[in-house]
This record gives C-alpha cells, structure tokens and sequence, in this order.
C-alpha cells in the first residue's frame, strides 16, 4: 500500500486541503467507541463535496481503503480502517436550509443532531431520532448505523426520517435520491434492480421481519410493494456501499407536553415481561433499567444524582405526550395502573425527568464497569429481539452469562425489544479474546432462536459482521454481497464490515496492550494499580466532544477550543494506549507525540468529574511528565510555574517593589524568558495583600458558630486575584452557610503544578482529618 507521506500528498495536490498524516494524528483516530483498534494511513477532514469526491478518486486510483467518519461514537467498529479516514464532523457541518412548510431540513453529514435540534427548534420542529450520543453524534453517522434511540417508539429510526441523500458510491458515480419511486437513469440502480429481482423471495422471508432488524442490508425497501425506495435502504449500509454528501431529513412537530412516568418491577426480566403491556398506551419511549447502574450512579455522582424512584429493583421509563396536559398525566398515571407494575411514580417535573433521562443517556459510560468492578466492554452491545419476547430472551441471556462467569450492566430501548450491555470479558488475561468470541457466537446463536437482530441500532460494523450467516441463510448473503458490488466493486469503501468481513476477534485493542503497574508515580487504586487499565476506561463515548456547558458540565475546554481530537478526552485517551501497546509509538514515556497530544491539557479534572467512565486525564498527563523528565534536568518552565508558591510567597513580602521592577523596560521580557515563558505573555501584578493576610486581618468580622467550611485557596487567588477568594467568604458567611473555618491556613494552598510529582503528606491528613466530619474518612 501507498504510505502515508505519499498518500497525503496526492491528496493534497488533487485539491483536498485539510489532510493529517502526522502519529498523533493517525493514534487519536485509531479507535472509535468500540473495541478494535486499527491506525489509518491519513485523515482528511472535507470542507465540501468536490473535497470528498477528490478523496475517493486518489483512493480507487492507489487502492487505499476509505472510512467515513463522525462523531466516532460507533461501537461496533463501524468508524475505522486501515486506509484514509474522511472526519465530516470537522468542516462538512452546517445545516444548509429548513424548509418549514415541507417539515424538512437539509444538512450535511457532519451536523451534530444537537445543532440540527436546535436550528429547528424556533419552527416547533424536531429531528426525530435522538440516541443517547446526541450531543456529539453527526447526521451522517446516525445515516451511516440507521441510528434509532429513546424515542424511536413516537418518530421512528433515521431510514424512516431521511427524505433525499446524495451520496458517491464506490465507483465515483453521483447519485441525488429522493423519495420512493424516484429512480433516475444510472447504472449502479440498474443493477440493484436486476439483484432486487432475483432475490425478492429472500427479501420478503428474511427481511424486514421487525422494527429493530438493522444486521445487515435493509433490502426490504426494495421491493416493488415499496417502491423500490434506495433512499432507505441505503442508510444503515455503514458507508459500504457510498459516502454521503447531503442529507434531507423529515422534521416533526413537537409534542405539547410530554409526562414521564417510572414504572418498578422486581427484577429486569419483569420489566420485559411488561413492556407489551406498556405498548398498548402507543408511548414515544419505554426505556428500561435495572437496580445496577442506578447503584453506579449514586456511587460515582452521590445520592443526589438518582431521585425518588418507585419500589423494585428494575425500572421502565415510559414517556406520553400529548396537547392537553390533565389527560396526558391521566394516561400516565393509567400506565402506572395498567402495566403490572410493582410500583408506579409519575414525574412531571422538568428538573426530575431531565435527571431521570441523563441516567439512561449515560448508559454505555456508567456500563464500562461491570457489577463485579471489572472493566466492561462493547461487543454485544445492541441486539434485539421481537419486543413481546423480550422478557425470555432476558432470562436466557442471563444464563448464558452465567455459564461464561461474565457480568454487565444491562438497559436499552425495551419498547422495541433492545438491549444494551458491556461485559466484563477478561481480554486483558491469556485466552480471553477466545472467550470473547465463544461468547459472540453463543450469543448470535441466542437471539436469531427468537428471531431477532445481532445489532438493533449501532450496525454490524467489525464486532457483528462475521457472524450475519448465523442470522441468514446462505442466500441473503449472497444479496449483501451482490449489493455490495454493485456499488463498491473494488471494495474501497470500509471494507471488511457485512460483506467479506474481518474476524471479531481481530484488531481487539484490549489484548494488545501489556499490562503497566511497575515504578508508577500514581496509585491507580481503582484499577488495580495499572495504568494501562486506568487508560483504557475511555470507551470512546465522546461526551469530551460535546458542549455541555449547557448542562453544568466542564469537559473537556481545550477540545471546545481547537476541535481537534487528538486534543479530547478520547484522543488523548487514544494516544496513550498507542503508546503503551508501543508498535506504532515506539518512543515511551517521552514519544513526541504522547507530548503533543497533553501539550494543551490543561489539568483541570473536568473529566474527572464528566466523564461517564471516570477517565482522568490530568493524572495521567502527571504520570506522563513524571516518567518523562524523571533523573533529568527539566524545562525551565517547570521550575518557574511548578515552584510558584515559592517565588509567589517571598513576592509577597514586598509586591510593590517587585511590580515596579517588572514594568521596568526589558526587565518582564528577561523574567519571562528566564522562566520559559513566552515573551508575548505578561506577568500578573501581585496583590498588595494575600488572600490569607487579608482573612486573618477580618477574622473577629465573622461568625464562629454554625458548621465550619473549609476553603482551598490556590496559589493565584492568595498571591495575585484575592479578590476572588473575598467574594467566596462573602457568600459563604450569608446564613446559608454560617460560618468559615478560623483557621483556614492550617490546610496548604492548591498548588497549579502539573509538572510536579504530587506528595500527599502525613501532615496534610492531619490537617483535614478534623475537618472532614462527613463524607470519607479520609482525604481523597
């Protein structure tokens, strides 16, 4: 194959002009949201559709595979390959036109469903489709998987929602389709006739059987009954057969008022027992989860996080809408009544019902841990099976788990009759990617017993695709494969995906990588000492990518500012792994392109609060520059920034002389350079006074009853912005909060060091033992 210098340069020269080839680069993109790893060539990020069809010139002349990419959230495989990686979330993202009256919106595949929703939103519109990635997801990649989510129920998968593609199959050749029945004169839908011709027989047994059959190619909407309608069929093909340019959405009205009622059963199995009865009352959801992850939950988020629920020990989330309010809760509270239910808990509160939702939103990020504090993971994330044999289908697949000694957190969409879980497969053990795959194939076997789907929404990507002929009869696979080459005869387009697929247990990222718990600076209790585990909890849900400013949330600012990945969460997350497994980053602790990746953390544990998985990056960007300069002479940054408690404190003693030399012409620019600091920067004026004199100077002003607060003041608010720490005593002293500890400057200053080892010492633990009367007993 062409290498990645050369591949990138005839990319660039045939007009693509956003192209990577750099080892960052190549490591962030080596993995999605699944399991396998496999580094591309080159990513190239389109800026519009001459762009792509350039990219997949330059790939059908050298042969290179072609992935196309969105938000990378795919768990099944479905977002990586070996060639070039087209990343439509980068330039190819903007909602073109909202025609109101038709109720549709054209976009392109790399909008984010969030940015669509909100665009729409003024017209009292909505996209449908809303998976639980809806805050990073793209059009395409929902397009791509035939993505389905909570509410599928009310509006249906994206292939009921999209209305006109325009897409380039793996020839080159550009088709515009429309609705059903709109076939323009083309070569490529010539030849789908002729196969849909042949094959209808297999299509009308095999296909189409129930609303969550995704495995494989939907080849239902081709027959003649519904008007030969390619448009549908193609989404969910998992960019095999084209690469889609544009898309044009069906919108609907939102409801008037939507009411949540929580219905208890004994056990998850029960729940599925009733979710026939729940689908009588026609809901736009019916969610369900059971007594594990709310546990997970309350563990990692604290009680607060999960509210009031009903008794039991599973739970069904069922949501009604309508345009009076009185009869919509009237249907809920019938719901409650009618369903079986242990116990029932209609919600109509925003605040609540929005909680409620963001437990099951999180679902596949609480689910990286299993019951057993095992690392969990996907692989058989989503199969389905017809909704009223949902409640054996349960039963027998706890079983089957059992007899493979493997535990999961389950939950899913059980109104259509799938389930969502990670499994704690021991791949980091010898022989464990065996029993991942002894288990892939039992659990195949499962579920087409009860007529069901391997995959109900995310596609049969690397994780399922091989398995298909144990869903299939010999004969639709031979229609997948004629499919395929009608559109992809040369097999560019992501190969190794549903039609000549690659082995489930190939690429697995798990088994590759060693295990790391010798001479690390960091414990990494919670991973059983091991960094490689601690690395590997990023699953690649991508909430680092989304804006969840919105929403409280604090993940992940540097990837807000340069929409890079290799400068998310996962990215990072990524390299590291890269750097561990040390095939492709070869160079440790120190590989440049470790560096580039942390170069812009900025240790602000906002992930270690976000992220669903508990990935804490600012740890491991510590272990990192630890490791790196541990026996050698370090930057001069490190000294200046990491000792600035040191050279803050002694400032202090004299501020005004010190800021008066700092303006002298010459003398900041000699500072700053002696520091390594760039020179473009200037030093912050210290503070007359220190946050600390200023609060033992106005302690007898406040109260010294009432339960103590203890304060973290860090070493720029004490040295150079007290008045920060003033307006925090001023709202903590109001009657809310009476008091503030008397004697604050027992507990040492944060220190803003990254690029020092940490010490907690036995004199910190004193210090904060006595004030720590709630919570853990000791300092975390």
């Amino acid at each position: 194959m062409i290498s990645a210098e050369s591949l990138a340069a005839e990319l660039r020269s045939s007009g693509v002009s956003d192209v990577l080839s750099d080892g960052t680069t190549r490591a962030a993109y080596s993995s999605d949201a699944s399991l396998y790893r496999v580094r591309p060539l080159v990513v190239a990020r389109p800026r519009h559709a001459d762009e792509v069809a350039a990219a997949l010139a330059v790939c059908r002349r050298e042969g290179v595979p072609l992935t196309s990419r969105g938000g990378g959230t795919s768990v099944a495989g479905n977002a990586v390959g070996t060639g070039l990686i087209l990343d439509f979330s980068r330039h190819m993202n903007r909602v073109l036109s909202i025609d109101r009256d038709a109720q549709t919106a054209t976009v392109e595949p790399g909008t984010i469903q969030t940015v669509l929703q909100q665009a729409v939103a003024p017209h009292g519109l909505r996209f449908g489709p809303d998976p639980s990635t809806f805050t990073r997801c793209t059009i395409g990649g929902m397009i791509g998987n035939n993505a389905c989510g909570s509410r599928t129920l009310g509006y249906g998968r994206t292939s009921d929602n999209v209305k006109g593609l325009h897409v380039l199959t793996g020839t080159g050749e550009s088709l515009q389709l429309g609705s059903a029945g709109e076939v323009t004169a083309s070569p490529a839908l010539s030849a789908l006739q002729q196969v849909t011709r042949a094959g209808l027989a297999t299509i009308r047994t095999e296909l189409g059987q129930f609303g969550r059959q995704v495995s494989g190619y939907a080849l239902e909407h081709l027959l003649p009954e519904n008007r030969f309608d390619v448009t549908r069929m193609l989404v969910g093909t998992e960019g095999t057969l084209a690469v889609a340019t544009r898309a044009t959405v069906r919108l609907v009205s939102e409801p008037a008022h939507r009411v949540l009622v929580v219905l208890g059963y004994a056990d998850i199995a029960s729940a599925g027992d009733a979710t026939p009865l729940v689908l009588k009352f026609d809901p736009t959801a019916c969610e369900g989860i059971d007594s594990r992850i709310v546990e997970v939950v309350r563990e990692r988020r604290g009680p607060d996080a999960v509210p009031p629920l009903p008794a039991g020990a599973a739970w069904l989330f069922v949501e009604v809408v309508g345009d009076d309010l009185d009869v919509t809760i009237a249907r809920a509270q019938q719901v409650g009544r009618d369903c079986g239910a242990v116990d029932s808990l209609v919600v109509t509160d925003e605040g609540r019902t929005a909680q409620l939702w963001r437990i099951r939103a999180d679902g596949a990020g609480l689910a990286g841990r299993s019951p057993a504090g095992l690392p969990a993971h996907a692989g058989w994330e989503d199969a389905a099976v017809p909704p009223a044999m949902l409640g054996n289908y349960l039963r027998d697949f706890g079983a089957l788990m059992d007899e493979f000694d493997v535990t999961g957190l389950p939950y899913g969409h059980f109104g259509d009759g799938c389930m969502h879980v990670r499994i704690d497969w021991p791949l980091d053990k010898p022989g464990g990617d065996g029993i991942f795959r002894d288990f892939l194939v039992a659990a195949s076997r499962l579920v087409a017993g009860y007529g069901g789907s391997l995959s109900g929404e995310h596609g049969d990507g690397r994780a399922r695709s091989e398995l298909l002929p144990l869903m299939y009869s010999p004969d639709a696979m031979k229609l997948f494969a004629a499919v395929k080459h009608v559109f992809d005869p040369d097999n560019i387009l992501n190969p190794g995906v549903v039609v000549d697929p690659h082995p489930v247990d190939a690429d697995l990222r798990i088994p590759a990588a060693p295990l790391l718990r010798r001479n690390l600076a960091l414990a990494y209790h919670h991973d059983d000492g091991d960094f490689t585990q601690a690395v590997h909890r990023c699953t690649g849900v991508g909430k680092c990518r989304a804006d969840n400013t919105a929403t409280g949330g604090v993940m992940c600012p540097s990837y807000q500012a340069t929409r890079e990945e290799k400068d998310s969460t996962r990215g990072r997350a990524r390299v590291l792994q890269e750097m561990i497994i040390g095939t492709d980053i070869d160079g440790g602790w120190r590989s440049p392109e470790v560096h580039d990746a942390l170069d812009l953390c900025l240790s602000c544990k906002g992930c270690s609060s976000d992220c669903p998985t508990g990935v804490d990056m600012a740890a491991f960007k510590s272990e990192v520059l630890h490791q790196s300069y541990k026996g050698r002479i370090r930057p001069a940054s490190h000294y200046s920034l990491g000792w600035l408690p040191r050279w803050a404190k002694i400032a202090s003693h004299a501020p005004g002389l010190v800021n008066a030399a700092m303006r002298v012409p010459g003398i900041g620019p000699l500072a700053l350079s002696s520091a390594g600091v760039d020179k473009r920067r200037t030093i912050p004026p210290f503070a007359k006074q220190t946050f600390r004199s200023w609060f033992k100077a106005t302690e007898n002003d406040r109260a010294t009853t009432g339960d103590p607060v203890l304060l973290f003041v860090d070493s720029f608010t004490n040295y150079f912005t007290p008045e920060v720490g003033h307006a925090t005593v001023q709202v903590l002293v109001r009657p809310t909060y009476p008091a503030v500890p008397r004697h604050p400057s027992a507990a040492h200053p944060c220190r803003t060091a990254p690029f020092r080892r940490s010490e907690f010492r036995p004199r910190h633990y004193r210090t904060m033992r006595p004030r720590c009367s709630r919570g853990s007993s000791s300092p975390r």
